[in-house]
């Protein structure tokens, strides 16, 4: 039964699903960082919100961990690349809190528009200063959105109702997107240069950290007022307050900020300023839907395979999961047979191509390219799977194409792996059988028709007569089982190929005598 660890507060719907579907969950909230390390090791899955922070230190104290669910959007509070190279798949709920979010950004545009916040103070405080509080009309002014994602599309929706004119600065925003949810696509300083009112919904990334710097607050409409319901590190704060004091922006409306939980900043001292405690997520709908989606997200992974909304894994869902089992497996077992026989060689592997034909033509293919990678890669380096496979790849300089072939051939499915190194290439190609069973068809462009064992023994020779003969008296006298024997040769009298399952690993010093038969060319153990 797989573990899970719940270390922040989530809906108890969501500890009932992890239970319901025959998974082991614990909760226990308000760990140290030491207090996590010390227990970790025991879970398969550990859920979080934002409170918990998965350190590199957290993730090697965990060699069971499987999967992180972060019940939420952003993922600061994991390190998704210590988890990435352990091969721990990241998920996030992009979808549960994304109404409440955007609903908040439009409630903060309106309190700031209409000075809200300070309008009410004054009114409780017994004052009526009616001609004090001089707001904006949001009706045919112009919004600009700072990434246009879910949450952005949302607000872009919203703001289309209100009768705002929308722009929006995404560089993964296609035409057709912009078109459908009724945005114009425009570059960060056309946006700036235009905007009276601009909203934040972009991720923290390298890119976008400081996205609104000094530069950029300058270059801001004269008079433009900005909210931020995404990530505080996306704005320089004080640059922010300085153009506010200045007059050169009319407002701002925070809901996030560099340092959380923010006691104390220069903004908290503006009239024009409306602050919020990080609330963009917090109704009563947000919190359970996340926290219900989280938890089927990581069930489904556990229990199935599955993989939704992962940071940092091809996504597979519910109902493709069986259906790729197999082909998966499949891609795995051809992978780690061409990545044992380049291992030990002097040649590194420069480029891997993977090959789909038929059947596997029609899948989803970004999760069986992952397989054959870790097969590939496994044998080289140890410790890969499909989540960290891509990225160990691409950290090597190694090429990874794939290349989708239409045609029908002899079976109704075919998967090919070509490994190309200086020296030259490897292929290695296999199908299903019935019952959905792994088939080795060919090696190095020979037919080669045989079953994966546990334990095989790989051996090229040249094709004359007596190496049979001597390859079996060897094998026998030193009391090694054949259990298949497979054979295949480009041509008559040249290159061959004999493919032998074993019912036990090769000996070293058995393997030794094979190498030294007559018309050897090389002998190479498997295991799968």
């Amino acid at each position: 039964m797989p573990r899970v660890l719940i270390s922040d507060k989530l809906s108890p719907a969501a500890v009932a699903i992890f239970r319901e579907r025959g998974i082991e969950a614990d909760v226990k909230t308000g760990l140290t960082p030491a207090e996590l390390r010390a227990i970790i090791g025991e879970y398969d899955g550990l859920a979080v919100r934002s409170a918990t922070k998965v350190t590199r230190e957290v993730l090697e104290a965990a060699p069971r961990l499987k999967v992180v669910g972060r019940a939420g959007i952003g993922v600061d509070n994991v390190d998704v690349t210590s988890a990435t190279a352990r091969g721990v798949v990241v998920m996030n709920t992009p979808f549960g809190n994304a109404i409440t979010t955007a609903e908040h950004a439009i409630a903060m545009m309106f309190a700031l528009a209409r000075q809200l916040p300070e309008a009410s103070a004054s009114t409780k405080a017994g004052k009526w200063e009616k001609n004090r509080f001089m707001g904006v009309e949001l009706f045919a002014k112009t919004l600009g959105l700072i990434g246009c994602g879910n949450i952005g599309g949302i607000v872009a929706d919203r703001a289309n109702g209100l009768k705002m004119k929308v722009i929006a600065f995404d560089p993964f925003l296609s035409e057709k997107r912009a078109v459908e949810i009724g945005v114009e696509k425009v570059e960060l300083p056309e946006l700036l240069a235009r905007a009276d009112f601009i909203t934040l919904h972009a991720p923290m990334t390298e890119q976008t950290r400081n996205i609104l710097s000094r530069e950029n607050i300058a270059r801001m409409k004269k008079g433009a007022r900005l909210i931020n319901c995404a990530r505080g590190g996306l704005v320089d704060e004080a640059a922010l307050a300085e153009a506010l004091q200045s007059g050169h922006l009319a407002g701002a409306a925070l809901d996030v900020f560099e340092v959380e939980p923010a006691t104390d900043s220069p903004l908290f001292a503006l009239e024009n300023v409306v602050c919020t405690p990080h609330l963009g997520a917090a109704t009563n709908e947000a919190q359970e839907n996340v926290a219900l989606q989280v938890a089927e997200q990581m069930s489904d992974f556990l229990l199935t395979g599955a993989v939704s909304n992962a940071i940092n894994m091809p996504s597979v869902t519910a109902e493709e999961a069986p259906r790729l089992k197999p082909y998966m497996e499949l891609a795995r077992l051809l992978g780690s047979m061409a990545g044992q026989l380049s291992a030990g060689q002097d040649d590194a592997i420069k480029a891997i191509r993977i090959e789909y034909e038929g059947h596997a033509a029609e899948l989803n293919r970004r999760p069986l390219t992952a397989a054959a990678l870790a097969g590939v890669l496994t044998p080289q380096m140890g410790a890969v799977n499909m989540v960290n496979a891509p990225v160990l790849a691409k950290e090597r300089g190694i090429e990874v194409a794939e290349t989708v072939l239409e045609r029908r051939g002899e079976y109704q499915t075919l998967l090919s792996i070509t490994i190309t190194t200086h020296q030259g290439q490897r292929s290695i190609a296999g199908t299903l059988l019935a019952e959905n069973k792994p088939r080795l068809v060919a090696i190095k462009g020979i037919a080669v028709e045989a079953d994966f064992a546990p334990h095989m023994l790989y051996v090229t020779n040249q094709d004359k007569p007596g190496f049979i003969g001597r390859f079996g008296t060897a094998l026998a006298e030193a009391g090694i089982n054949i259990g298949t024997l497979h054979l295949g040769r480009a041509a008559p009298g040249g290159d061959a190929i004999c493919l032998v399952g074993l019912d036990a690993p090769m000996p070293e010093a058995v393997l030794a005598e094979v190498r030294r038969l007559p018309l050897v060319v090389r002998a190479t153990p498997l295991r799968f």
